[in-house]
């Protein structure tokens, strides 16, 4: 038995010379995992195959986790740049339905293998099964394989040298996002402040409302040589000194409200300490600190919460997620059953449930089965990949419920992207590099040629529009334009630039619109013609 023909040995053979290609470096560019679906359309065009279980099975694994890691950010996104986004699916696909149009009528295509290329160009295999429908003609799949090879790599090719033509420094890029990310929750530190305002003498923490007033967080009190965590009982004297963690603006509220800030810093007493807790007891997600109860059952304080590399500042009404670190103040003697109360696991938190994901992909296929009617005149689904994602996202979104957690640890995700991508890439790339050559030869230059205007025009005029109009941050506009071409191996090119969600966000928000208009225009173009 030839070795080569092993489709296992042949899968793990692309990926590892994917890689070596993908770290050669010209120029400052490299392909990184891209590279992988190069190496694969070689292997294609000498006949080798990886079966399409394969591609479908990684496909799959690569949406979910990118819906699931875009559901917690996707409202913010959609909310902030919702219409412009559905204009970039709009801008994409009708100047895609333009070239096609416009092609169909100089060259005097065939009306299906002009649907074809649109819908090849655009990689999308929705837009194709409408297509072999509303045209009863197997000529739409000969359009569509003519223009799928350069739909899938130009995508790939724009995504990687785009940042390279438009001078953009990738790490400044990166940073910018970071900083935006932060920017939602702004950056917290702590400062003391001695209580020298007189209206405050002999008030309760709870008759002040500091924490509604300020949006600080008091951590600690010293009266006299006596240090405590503080109830809202706890009553202020002149003179004493206060330990407060919230924003930069939050802390000069303090600052007017209680009095001039102090370099003294205070010093728990062998009874007490401060520490980090991990929420790993699923019980407690979703459920807002003031439920918790952890001063009166604990007398803890959280003083911050880090969630996604960010510290947030603690309110009463903030949601618990699972995976949150807490930094708390506490007495000793209350720690150990705090810790068991929040879960404090890291070993959980790097376990991987396998039943969500195997229910959400469930779901999400179910999904993609349904079909819509628009008003009698056509139908559309959201088909393997658009149903996937769209569940993910929703599922992402809420987080939990029940038992059932949706979500999963940053190294989990990362792992399962990862290899569903790895998968899809080298089972793409070798279905698209099986006829690349001889599709070249038998139907001609001229038909390829307008995949490839299909493919790159709608990119480039997006560009243009992008850098006048929409001024959507890079990786916020590449995840958009992989979106936008429905492409997955677009998304993917995406994240191997950046550290950040953003391109996966933006994908997640465009895809959906870019495959239902382009399933609207694919039944206008064949009444057109």
């Amino acid at each position: 038995m030839d070795i080569i023909s092993n489709p296992i040995f042949a899968l793990f053979v692309i990926i590892t010379l994917g890689f070596m290609v993908g770290n050669i470096r010209i120029k400052g560019v490299s392909f990184d995992v891209s590279a992988v679906i190069f190496v694969a359309l070689i292997f294609g065009h000498f006949g080798v195959t990886i079966p399409p279980e394969i591609e479908r099975m990684g496909m799959v694994l690569f949406i979910f986790t990118v819906g699931i890691q875009a559901g917690p950010g996707f409202l913010d996104s959609f909310r902030t740049h919702g219409r412009m986004l559905a204009l970039i699916a709009l801008v994409i696909v009708l100047s895609a339905f333009i070239i096609t149009y416009g092609a169909l009528l100089i060259f005097r295509l065939e009306p299906p293998v002009a649907i074809g290329l649109l819908c090849g160009a655009l990689t999308s295999t929705p837009g194709l099964s409408v297509a072999i429908d509303v045209t009863s003609s197997p000529l739409a799949s000969i359009g569509y394989g003519i223009a799928y090879p350069f739909g899938v790599i130009g995508v790939i090719l724009f995504v990687k040298l785009f940042p390279k033509i438009g001078r953009f420094n990738l790490e400044i890029e990166n940073e910018k996002v970071e900083q935006l990310e932060r920017g939602s929750h702004a950056t917290i530190g702590n400062a003391h402040f001695r209580v020298d305002n007189a209206s405050v003498f002999g008030k309760s923490l709870s008759e002040l409302k500091i924490r509604a007033m300020t949006e600080a967080t008091i951590s600690r009190i010293q009266h006299g040589d006596i240090c405590k965590i503080p109830t809202p009982d706890t009553i202020l004297h002149e003179g004493d000194i206060i330990k407060a963690v919230g924003t930069h603006e939050a802390l000069e509220k303090v600052r007017v409200l209680i009095g001039a800030e102090v370099n003294t810093e205070i010093q728990f007493g062998e009874d007490y300490t401060v520490e980090q807790i991990l929420v790993t007891n699923k019980k407690l997600v979703n459920k807002k600190l003031a439920t918790l109860s952890l001063l009166q059952n604990y007398n803890a304080v959280i003083t911050r919460i880090r969630r996604s590399g960010i510290d947030i500042s603690p309110s009463p009404d903030l949601p618990i997620l699972f995976g949150d670190k807490l930094t708390v103040a506490c007495p000793k003697n209350d720690l150990k059953a705090l810790s068991t109360f929040m879960g404090n696991n890291d070993k959980i938190l790097s376990d991987t449930d396998f039943f969500p994901i195997a229910l959400g992909i469930t779901l999400g296929i179910l999904l993609g089965q349904l079909q819509i009617s628009v008003a009698n005149s056509f139908t559309f689904g959201f088909g393997l990949s658009g149903g996937i994602l769209i569940m993910a996202i929703v599922l992402g979104g809420i987080g939990k419920t029940g038992p059932i957690m949706w979500s999963m640890s940053g190294a989990a995700n990362q792992l399962l992207r990862q290899l569903g991508l790895l998968f899809f890439l080298a089972g793409v790339g070798t279905h698209a590099g099986v006829h690349l050559v001889e599709t070249l030869t038998n139907s001609g230059a001229t038909l390829f040629t307008i995949g490839i205007a299909i493919t790159l025009i709608p990119m480039i005029i997006t560009a243009l529009l992008n850098k006048f109009f929409f001024k959507l941050d890079l990786f916020e506009f590449l995840g958009a334009i992989s979106g936008g071409m429905t492409s997955t191996p677009g998304l993917a090119a995406c994240d191997s630039l950046t550290r950040s969600n953003a391109p996966g966000k933006a994908y997640a928000a465009v895809y959906p619109i870019a495959m239902v208009i382009l399933i609207v225009f694919v039944q206008i173009l064949s009444r057109l013609s």
